[in-house]
């Protein structure tokens, strides 16, 4: 069936190869990598999420207009979830997720699933950090996460 095959393509940004991956009309996965896949089979869905992603790195874009779709556990949603609710260029603590998803003490689990965001930049995990202020955790490397950042306007003391 062709819609659920899995579909790629990539964005050579400022701070490394992103791959995007959608299946059944929504984008599923977005990621930075090292190498491309040797045969790239893209799709619409996928091909817009690309433009929108050249848009995001040249300022043009503040906001994404996509359907992406989760595969995690319900937690893991539910804080995925909370996270596209962090605008651009604002932050949100990991304490903060937690209470918003109504489990103030799970912290250390939203940092876990916040960790497993398959889909960064469009579910922006790289803006959450710690309640101190300070940088914590990011899967593409704090650097990467610092320059996010400070792409969207915010910087760090």
């Amino acid at each position: 069936m062709l819609e659920d095959k899995l579909h790629y393509n990539y964005y050579e940004s400022p701070i490394g190869l992103i791959e995007i991956g959608g299946k059944a009309g929504a984008i599923i996965s977005l990621n930075f990598v090292d190498i491309q896949r040797e045969k790239i089979e893209s799709h619409p869905v996928v091909d817009e999420a690309l433009r929108q992603i050249a848009e995001y790195f040249a300022r043009k874009r503040r906001e994404f207009e996509i359907d992406i779709s989760f595969a995690g556990t319900d937690f893991q949603k539910q804080v995925w979830r909370q996270l596209l609710s962090v605008p651009y260029g604002k932050v949100a603590s990991y304490k903060k997720i937690a209470t918003s998803v109504n489990r103030p003490k799970a912290v250390r689990a939203v940092g876990a699933a916040n960790g497993r965001n398959p889909i960064s930049i469009i579910v922006p995990c790289h803006r959450i950090i710690g309640s101190n202020g300070k940088l914590v955790g990011y899967g593409g490397g704090l650097w990467r996460k610092e320059w996010l950042l400070e792409h969207e306007g915010y910087y760090i003391n």
